[in-house]
């Protein structure tokens, strides 16, 4: 069992299947993060967009990337967004509406039903890593990206709370194989396969989490911790108060984002 982020198509396809556990996920780390910005600002600020530009977002999840940016939207040719669950898509047309330059469409990074050079940018957010055959995947994003275009994939580090969690709760051996398929360490070493040019950017950031009950709501979102689906709630609440010091859980971050052309 990989801990986190499986890339078997069932496992992700389970954990995925509704917005709920994303959601519960997102508000997580909107409500604990110590960096303000959010991720998710983050990220954007670091794309260059121009006016006219072709867009395609792969596993846009709940379309949130681009809530709050109709402006930008607006200034784009055209920007579709793809993911492998129709339930995903359809909470992300509710989340940004209809618009005559947006398009919701199930998609496979291995296999995208795009023309070669179609796109000037592609986004692929904490994703990569579920990908089963990552050498294809970034075979086709090179292939329906533009010549001149940039792809954007943010992703997790090797040194994160979930780590820090499996500790806690002696998960070791095939109960705890991280998911390091596509990682901060590894990424760029991944991306040079089909790349020339690629960026590495951090973003920092750490959780301070003051209601422990949370990370409980947090941990029990996870479909792929089946170890801990199996603990009673209280004994999950015990071990965190354990090491929580004065009602408070400070756990590590390590997320960042690689630009590649």
């Amino acid at each position: 069992m990989q801990i986190g982020s499986s890339n078997d198509a069932a496992a992700v396809k389970e954990q995925y299947k509704t917005s709920a556990g994303l959601d519960t996920r997102i508000s997580f780390h909107d409500k604990y993060s110590t960096n303000k910005l959010g991720y998710g600002n983050w990220i954007f600020s670091n794309f260059d967009f121009s006016k006219g530009m072709k867009v395609l977002e792969i596993g846009c999840g709940t379309g949130s990337l681009w809530i709050g940016h109709d402006d930008i939207i607006a200034e784009l040719d055209s920007l579709v967004l793809t993911d492998l669950l129709q339930g995903m898509l359809e909470t992300a047309e509710a989340n940004l509406g209809k618009s005559s330059n947006v398009k919701y469409q199930l998609a496979d990074i291995q296999d995208l039903p795009f023309e070669d050079g179609s796109f000037d940018i592609i986004i692929a957010n904490s994703m990569l890593y579920h990908v089963p055959d990552l050498g294809k995947g970034l075979s086709e994003v090179r292939r329906v990206l533009k010549g001149d275009g940039r792809f954007y994939c943010a992703t997790l580090g090797e040194n994160n709370f979930m780590e820090e969690i499996a500790k806690w709760f002696k998960l070791g051996g095939e109960s705890f194989t991280p998911n390091y398929n596509f990682t901060m360490q590894n990424g760029k070493s991944k991306l040079q396969t089909v790349f020339s040019d690629i960026e590495a950017r951090l973003y920092d950031d750490s959780l301070h989490i003051t209601d422990i009950d949370d990370l409980v709501t947090y941990l029990s979102s996870l479909s792929s911790l089946k170890m801990l689906n199996e603990v009673p709630l209280e004994k999950i609440r015990e071990i965190i108060k354990y090491h929580a010091i004065d009602g408070v859980v400070d756990l590590p971050k390590e997320y960042g984002m690689f630009i590649a052309s």
